[in-house]
């Protein structure tokens, strides 16, 4: 158990599922209370929490529809009244899914952004304001390689997480000295279900290091955020070096 962590309260949005899921674990084994957001996992999201609860932690679960501005504003008050006020705030949830040349239009955009972008934007100005009161916090949001180099059938999602690495590099400023606000970048941990074998060997072969990664890496990553004192500002990619290919 990290002594930094232990008793500090994590909200992390889209806990129920994928790297939300192994993110709250990681932080909830490192000795941190959590507030699980979900959606549409919400039975995913109930599970969790019993699971942390388990580990002797406290863990609450709370519904909201991102995409949703009012509901974002909500998640944010109910998350700082829930234990007492967010230390850590993991912008974890987003959307994924191709978007080729026929399919580019201003719903697709609005979309993408709604969810991974304006959420943790509303999330980190609503909770930021209120840890730069209480004079401690920690943000991290999850960006994406992407972010750094486009994806030719991902644009929109891409222009998403591009609009997160900003937002970290101003929330850094803007919120300093008090709290840090940081970005990870996971390259390949977690592949689509429907991906197709020779695709996933494709991606490891043009990777240096020749392998993919695993969600424990992206935990690490954020662990390492929740504690590095005298780190803000920065994006770390978590990508097997995909992003220097």
């Amino acid at each position: 158990m990290n002594v930094a962590l232990k008793g500090k309260v994590a909200l992390v949005t889209g806990a129920g599922v994928r790297l939300g899921r192994a993110i709250a674990e990681g932080l909830a084994a490192q000795g941190c209370d959590l507030l699980l957001h979900c959606n549409r996992s919400k039975r995913e999201a109930q599970a969790q929490a019993r699971k942390i609860e388990a580990l002797g932690r406290r863990a609450k679960v709370l519904q909201a529809d991102l995409s949703k501005q009012k509901q974002v504003e909500r998640l944010a008050r109910e998350a700082e009244k829930a234990f007492g006020g967010v230390d850590i705030l993991v912008n974890s949830a987003a959307i994924f899914w191709p978007t080729p040349l026929q399919k580019l239009n201003a719903r697709e955009l609005d979309i993408f952004l709604d969810i991974n972008l304006k959420s943790p934007y509303l999330l980190s100005s609503i909770i930021g304001r209120q840890m730069k009161k209480r004079g401690r916090g920690a943000i991290i949001n999850m960006a994406c390689v992407s972010a750094l180099r486009p994806w030719r059938d991902f644009i929109p999602y891409s222009v998403s997480k591009a609009g997160v690495v900003a937002l970290t590099v101003g929330m850094a400023k803007l919120l300093a000295p008090q709290v840090r606000v940081n970005a990870v970048a996971p390259g390949t941990v977690l592949p689509p279900e429907k991906m197709p074998r020779k695709q996933i060997d494709d991606i490891k072969r043009r990777l240096p290091l020749k392998k993919l990664g695993s969600p424990d890496d992206i935990v690490a990553a954020v662990i390492y955020l929740a504690t590095a004192e005298f780190v803000t500002g920065q994006l770390l990619c978590v990508d097997g070096g995909r992003s220097v290919i």
